[in-house]
């Protein structure tokens, strides 16, 4: 199948999304765990279907709401050739320099540049050191958390633990392509997001708050006291380039996308006591081990009100602490993370009879991500014969579940993410915090369904490196292609 035939199959689905059709039947036994298999996980593989039906459709659900009871040793095999996802951070550091350090330590870099000589001989020099220490580009951390993202959700039989760590991550999104950020994604996503996905809401929030990946995308290293002793303190450093003080941005997005929403009923006086207590919540060697660490010298010790509730003076770390436990207890974080989660599972648009019940089971379980799960799961809003289909996908999980439905396996390779890149999902490059939007219409474009197209007919042709799939029960790559980009499979 050639790319000159996309443009008349592009056409054919234009028209088809735009025909109304009428109201959809109860749905068979097949259609439900179908169902389940998109909107808990990224799809269908051949053979899934039967197998949920036979286990039954409560026993699955319960499997996947405890990933640790799933035998998932295939997958992380799999997995285990991206080294960096199980290097420490000092690791990463030592296997993937930053570019200015090397050329620091080369002698190629003077104390009056920012970056490196960016001369054919100094970058000859740093290519010839780091080949001869069988050291990688940072570009390489990105590529493996990104194969490592798609394999997961290709090949895991913890599909709803995938999901869910997808969903967190693009919650608490942090941009890759800033700074430090390059070194400390990949601790963020491993070692925050995954162990937490299914616990409990403050658990995550805080150790979001506590990871310098958030610390430094959002700024709050740099937060401290403007008290004259700390200005006096920072500016006496060496090479000291930045202004001190309170930096608002962590608290603001803390309070509007983390927590609260922005109709959440806090205020700016709100943010700028929040921001005070996180004062001193910055980054221990951030060129070595890179871990959190409260530094009482640059905290702001007076007393704070936060959304009506007293912070005593005189504390440390303390305050930031208390902030979390006031926003994770707020009934507008209960609503706010209740809907999106609802909007995620069950409809653009959350019913809001589900969105109460989500919420009251924050508030009832502390927070338990898991049991919110659970009570969108059994509920009638989620089984709704109008619930079916009704999501579409996003470029990731259209990648992954087209190669799951093909039976496929790959290693999650430069071509992919590429793809999912032109899709318009860039992969941990997203740069603003708010994450994609979960909404259809953001996907929705002439362009993309061509990329998606492109996709498929490049999938199923087999010119993906290192991705084998199955075309039985297709009389030719074409017809896949077509399946593949129908409006039926774009949607869960």
């Amino acid at each position: 199948m050639r790319h000159k035939t996309i443009a008349p199959i592009v056409l054919v689905l234009l028209f088809l999304t735009t025909v109304v059709g009428s109201p959809a039947p109860p749905p068979t036994d097949q259609e439900k765990i179908t169902h389940i298999l998109d909107r808990l996980g990224f799809g269908a593989r051949p053979g899934d279907v039967e197998r949920v039906q036979k286990m039954g459709i409560r026993e699955y659900i319960e499997q996947q709401l405890h990933p640790e009871t799933i035998n998932d040793a295939r997958t992380e095999e799999r997995v285990s050739q991206f080294a960096s996802l199980r290097m420490s951070q000092d690791e990463i550091l030592q296997q993937y320099p930053q570019p200015q350090q090397l050329a620091r330590q080369l002698g190629i870099l003077n104390p009056k540049q920012a970056k490196p000589d960016d001369q054919p001989a100094s970058r000859a020099k740093i290519q010839e050191y780091m080949k001869d220490n069988m050291l990688r580009p940072p570009n390489q951390l990105l590529q493996e958390l990104i194969s490592d993202k798609i394999v997961r959700g290709v090949e895991s039989e913890r599909q709803l633990q995938e999901v869910m760590t997808d969903f967190w991550f693009n919650h608490f999104n942090i941009y890759w392509d800033k700074g430090s950020d390059k070194w400390l994604t990949t601790g963020f996503e491993t070692n925050v997001i995954r162990p937490h996905a299914l616990g409990k809401f403050k658990d995550l929030l805080l150790a979001t708050a506590e990871s310098p990946a958030m610390l430094f995308y959002l700024d709050n290293h740099l937060s401290s006291s403007p008290s004259p002793a700390v200005q006096n303190a920072l500016r006496a450093r060496p090479n000291a380039k930045r202004k001190p003080g309170i930096n608002e941005n962590y608290a603001r997005e803390l309070m509007e996308l983390h927590t609260l929403g922005v109709d959440g009923g806090y205020t700016q006086k709100d943010v700028t006591e929040v921001a005070r207590a996180f004062t001193g919540w910055t980054i221990d060697q951030p060129r070595q081990s890179a871990k959190f660490i409260f530094r009482p010298m640059m905290h702001d010790r007076g007393e704070k009100i936060v959304l009506g509730q007293r912070i005593p003076a005189n504390r440390g770390v303390q305050d930031g602490q208390q902030v979390i436990d006031i926003l994770a207890h707020h009934p507008s974080t209960a609503r706010f993370i209740a809907t999106k989660l609802v909007r995620r599972f069950v409809s653009d648009d959350p019913p809001q009879s589900l969105v109460d019940k989500v919420a009251a089971t924050y508030t009832r379980t502390d927070g338990d991500i898991r049991e919110m799960l659970r009570t969108i799961f059994y509920s009638d809003e989620f089984m709704s014969p109008e619930s079916y289909g009704n999501k579409m996908k996003s470029p990731f999980e259209y990648a992954v579940s087209a190669i799951r439905a093909l039976g496929g396996e790959t290693s999650g390779n430069q071509q992919i993410a590429k793809a999912i890149g032109q899709m318009g999902q860039p992969l941990y490059q997203y740069q603003p915090p708010t994450g994609f939007p979960d909404r259809a219409d953001h996907w929705m474009s002439d362009g993309a369904l061509v990329a998606r197209l492109n996709f498929a007919v490049t999938l199923t042709s087999g010119r993906i490196p290192a991705t084998r799939i199955n075309l039985d029960g297709f009389k030719d790559p074409q017809a896949a292609a077509l399946f593949l980009g129908s409006p039926d499979f774009q949607k869960r």
